[in-house]
């Protein structure tokens, strides 16, 4: 489905604020996301060995401590240095993480995303100065000692002044989740959490802030309801389903497919621009994550580690022993809400036929095989001949880009590959912070283009709305094929 330009500007092409927003909260998740697969390990040996586990075991149990308390924090601090400075930051990125590791009885998350990013900002503010004044023969001894000079003092302000501080932050913040818990008033987050989801702030959230304080909490307690608060596929398999039922005719064909790739797949982001088409949509998705949470909250439901991607088989793989029943309630329960709440603002199916009609735009009727009106065609004609475009024999690579490079990039990515293989063109995927700002062709859903402009400001950005069976990856195909400009 295609948008009409006034409902996408509308929905979606926000401020410079929100782009900022968005920046900030992929840096947060660019320090996490890479190292998921390392919470998840940690998140299966406490599920299986702890003393309340599946397969009780002393000795692998011993694992589940240190990983927690030194390697994670360790690999998010190097990842943030790497981000900032390259292998040089990633080094005294770990360096200063362990300042705030010592000395500390909890995970030390928030301090490795402080102290990580921002020595290596240090270190590259420092090579900046020394760049092209070392003599010959002298550039390892200069790059060495500085990156350990500068290292061990990052180190110890972290131990004497950023550890402690972080130590009084998280247990404000763990102090401040456990009374949300306690009162009933964790489903309130909703109202933060699901609007902020449908902005692709769901991995900032998620990853950025809710798993290092869901793994604070699971260390303490065996599992944390926090890995649940956006990760539960509940409310987008709500909206999906009502789409599906309900939905105007375009949005019918296109949802069972989303719907499954939502629940099993666990790629939130596929189900996004359905909200944003229509933005009432937004009162489901809130409705379904408050009563997920609630009945999860009720239920005593947990994960003993983050649910990335966000599927029910990640959650049936996490979920604690003896927890899973709370944990398919919450998510059963969200879906139901969800759906019912989607269906009403669609209007069950009143009028269909008339809604169908009305609801659908023009580009809606060239993507479902209906004949499109002269406008159709004007409108899509104007769309294709914009200020920017680039010849396909100039084209080595399409870049697909999303917020962390890891969920729907992949699955669009994969798809356009096969695709493009027989003309040569090379497709790869990539978090839209990591774009190459060189690159002539870039494809991202069109409420991330702001941010891939600022990082590829000549490249030709092709915005799609729909993950699935979108024009413009048709478009795209064609255009390749028949030897012709790509235009924005």
């Amino acid at each position: 489905m295609s948008l009409p330009d006034a409902q996408v500007n509308k929905n979606l092409q926000g401020p410079g604020f929100r782009a900022r927003v968005q920046r900030f909260g992929g840096q947060l998740a660019g320090m996490i996301m890479p190292n998921i697969g390392a919470f998840i390990a940690w998140g299966l040996l406490t599920a299986l060995f702890i003393p309340k586990g599946w397969l009780p075991n002393a000795t692998l149990a011993s694992m589940v401590d240190p990983i927690i308390k030194y390697l994670l924090p360790l690999l998010i601090g190097y990842t943030g240095g790497r981000m900032v400075h390259g292998q040089r930051g990633a080094v005294i990125g770990a360096l200063a993480t362990m300042g705030v590791i010592i000395g500390s009885d909890i995970p030390m998350f928030l301090g490795a995303m402080i102290m990580g990013p921002l020595s290596a900002w240090i270190l590259k503010e420092f090579d900046k100065l020394t760049t092209g004044k070392v003599k010959s023969g002298f550039e390892m001894l200069v790059d060495n000692f500085s990156l350990g000079i500068i290292g061990m003092f990052a180190a110890i302000a972290a131990r004497l002044g950023i550890g402690p501080v972080v130590s009084l932050l998280v247990g404000w913040l763990g102090a401040g989740v456990g009374w949300l818990v306690d009162h009933g008033l964790l489903p309130l987050a909703s109202l933060l959490v699901e609007p902020a989801k449908v902005l692709f702030l769901n991995n900032a959230i998620n990853h950025g802030v809710l798993s290092p304080l869901g793994a604070v909490q699971a260390s303490e307690v065996g599992k944390s309801i926090l890995f649940m608060v956006e990760s539960n596929p509940g409310p987008g398999l709500g909206i999906l389903l009502a789409y599906w039922f309900f939905g105007s005719k375009a949005l019918r064909a296109s949802a069972p497919g989303a719907a499954i790739i939502h629940l099993f797949g666990g790629i939130h982001e596929i189900y996004f621009p359905y909200v944003l088409a229509k933005p009432a949509m937004i009162l489901a998705a809130i409705g379904g994550g408050m009563s997920g949470l609630a009945i999860g909250g009720l239920l005593g439901a947990g994960l003993q580690g983050p649910a990335s991607p966000g599927s029910i088989i990640a959650y049936t793989l996490v979920a604690p022993r003896g927890g899973h029943v709370a944990v398919y309630a919450a998510v059963i329960v969200a879906t139901i809400v969800s759906f019912l709440i989607a269906a009403m603002i669609l209007g069950m199916g009143r009028n269909k036929k008339h809604d169908d009609d009305a609801a659908e735009t023009p580009e809606e009727k060239v993507h479902s095989g209906e004949p499109a009106t002269p406008s159709a065609v004007t409108t899509e004609r104007a769309e294709t001949t914009g200020p920017r475009s680039v010849a396909v024999a100039d084209i080595k690579q399409l870049v697909i880009a999303c917020d962390a490079g890891m969920g729907s990039s992949v699955m669009v990515a994969a798809a356009m590959k096969k695709k493009l293989a027989p003309f040569g063109i090379d497709v790869i995927h990539s978090p839209v912070n990591n774009v190459p700002s060189d690159t002539r062709l870039v494809m991202c859903q069109s409420g991330l283009a702001d941010r891939v402009r600022g990082i590829a400001p000549e490249a030709v950005i092709v915005k799609f709305e729909q993950f699935i069976g979108d024009p413009a990856f048709t478009r795209v195909e064609q255009a390749i094929k028949e030897g012709e400009n790509i235009h924005e």
